[in-house]
């Protein structure tokens, strides 16, 4: 058996805002959305790199507030994309922690924490 990557879900209650901060904010590129039916909840899947996110309205695939560190790289460049959107909502700095990595923290429209983490140079 071989184990792949885990694919956190995220909980959503406004379609437009979720686009607005995943797609246009965080530069995630959607891969699909699904519904039963129009007036259903939406489910989508939402891409950058290497990192997957599913993104639902359905409230019984998870609770918001969830909390996700994503390993990244080159994070001071992204901070300096995300501040150049001038986001409504999110001025993210980047802050040195005590066990070596620089993370920037962003909280979703949702109660969700989204931890971008790059490990300090050995």
């Amino acid at each position: 058996m071989k184990m792949q990557q885990a694919i956190p879900i995220l909980r959503s209650f406004d379609e437009v805002k979720a686009k607005a901060f995943y797609l246009d904010f965080l530069g995630f590129k959607l891969d699909f959305e699904h519904r039963f039916s129009e007036d259903l909840p939406l489910y989508m899947q939402v891409s950058k790199d290497g990192c997957l996110l599913h993104i639902s309205e359905h409230h019984g695939d998870c609770c918001p507030g969830a909390a996700l560190r994503i390993e990244t790289s080159e994070l001071d460049a992204y901070q300096q994309q995300l501040l150049a959107k001038n986001y409504a909502n999110a001025r993210p700095g980047i802050e040195t922690m005590p066990w070596g990595s620089r993370d920037m923290t962003i909280h979703d429209p949702f109660g969700n924490r989204l931890v971008f983490t790059e490990s300090e140079p050995a």
